[in-house]
């Protein structure tokens, strides 16, 4: 028996919103199992992963939107490879896309397609608009946090804490601590 499996994805755990509207619109194509997950596309998707380690013969894969299955065109072509590989199918509901047709399985390519070149392109304009305001003298990066906070780190260690601790009470990371840390702190020889 094929069974409809969801997957939804938001890039952040702040996007609970959007999450709810993605388990709205699956359960309403028909999903009896859900696998969701709150994590950038660019991250290790480990509730994707069990999806698809779950798919059978004949069962459809449904998203709602193209950009919450796949970060890249090469990505795109692996998942679904997968799923194929599994006797099973993607659906693609804002696209009405469905891959166990040979028009769903051209147009999905030409989409995929599409949408890379699209990433590929403001990617591009981006590196030219930081180009250009560097060339300007109007781009300076981002401000470093650890360096603004150098002094708190060096006193913190000095009153016993560790990287660690400090890198959560200041927010910043452990490898940050550690190139502000200072000259170790000898006991007294007196």
């Amino acid at each position: 028996m094929s069974v409809v499996v969801g997957y939804a994805r938001t890039s952040t755990t702040e996007q609970v919103a959007g999450l709810e509207a993605q388990r709205r619109d699956l359960e309403a194509a028909g999903c009896t199992r859900l696998y969701a997950e709150q994590v950038s596309s660019v991250a290790q998707r480990h509730q994707l992963d069990a999806l698809l380690d779950y798919i059978r013969d004949g069962d459809v894969v449904v998203v709602t939107k193209l950009d919450r299955l796949a970060r890249s065109m090469r990505d795109l072509i692996d998942i679904v490879g997968r799923i194929e590989g599994k006797g099973a199918s993607l659906r693609i509901l804002a696209m009405s896309l469905d891959t166990a047709t040979a028009s769903g399985k051209l147009m999905l390519n030409v989409l995929g397609s599409v949408a890379q070149f699209e990433r590929e392109m403001m990617l591009e304009r981006q590196r030219e608009g930081i180009a250009k305001a560097k060339s300007e003298g109007k781009y300076k990066g981002r401000k470093p946090t650890a360096a603004t906070q150098a002094e708190r780190i060096k006193a913190l260690r000095a009153e016993g804490y560790k990287a660690d601790e400090i890198a959560a009470k200041l927010g910043v990371s452990a490898r940050s601590v550690f190139r502000h840390w200072g000259s170790p702190i000898l006991p007294n020889s007196n």
